[in-house]
């Protein structure tokens, strides 16, 4: 055995962390029916968005609801409307990596909407009686639970009080090839 097998010996140590991970984005198509048949659209907009994690088999679910409001005119563009509808959906996101070994009884799920549901389009319909409202969407999910991590352990502790090191950080001229036309100014 060599001498370095017998200083060092490793643990493991059970911590929380990140086990897993997603990330999702969509597009969808809502048809929204006004009571009156729209000459034209003046605005969309959606708002109230709510929204919870919940694990669901190798995925986490994103459940939640919006209003969405259209603005439009009828009557031949002689009086103006607002349509309202609240939406709800259910959104898995696939976890893109996850960690085998966590413990499953201490998962808990958290999810981001990195882009918020934003209406990028609205039209009238064909029949031209309702609206047809096309949202993007987009979150970021996060699975936490306990999981072991090996280290390497020196029995013999660490006595060094970290004035000595030396980083490579020196006056050794490290940044005399640097081209400085790439260096922003504004930092």
């Amino acid at each position: 055995m060599a001498i370095a097998d017998k200083r060092l010996q490793r643990r493991e140590i059970i911590t929380k962390a990140v086990c897993g991970k997603g990330r999702k984005f969509s597009t969808i198509t809502h048809t929204v029916t006004p009571p009156h048949h729209p000459t034209s659209i003046l605005g969309a907009w959606i708002i109230n968005h709510q929204y919870e994690a919940v694990k669901s088999g190798d995925g986490i679910e994103v459940i939640g609801s919006y209003d969405i409001n259209i603005w439009y005119s009828y009557n031949k563009n002689s009086q103006t409307d607002v349509a309202k509808e609240t939406i709800s959906y259910v959104e898995l996101v696939p976890l893109s990596y996850v960690d085998p070994k966590h413990r499953s009884s201490t998962e808990e799920v958290s999810a981001e909407a990195t882009q918020e549901p934003n209406c990028v389009e609205a039209t009238i319909s064909s029949n031209g009686s309702a609206v047809l409202i096309r949202v993007e969407r987009e979150f970021a999910v996060e699975m936490v639970a306990e999981t072991k991590v090996c280290v390497v352990v020196d029995p013999n502790g660490f006595d060094d009080d970290g004035k000595d090191v030396d980083f490579g950080l020196g006056d050794d001229g490290d940044f005399e090839d640097l081209d400085s036309d790439l260096l922003e100014d504004d930092l």
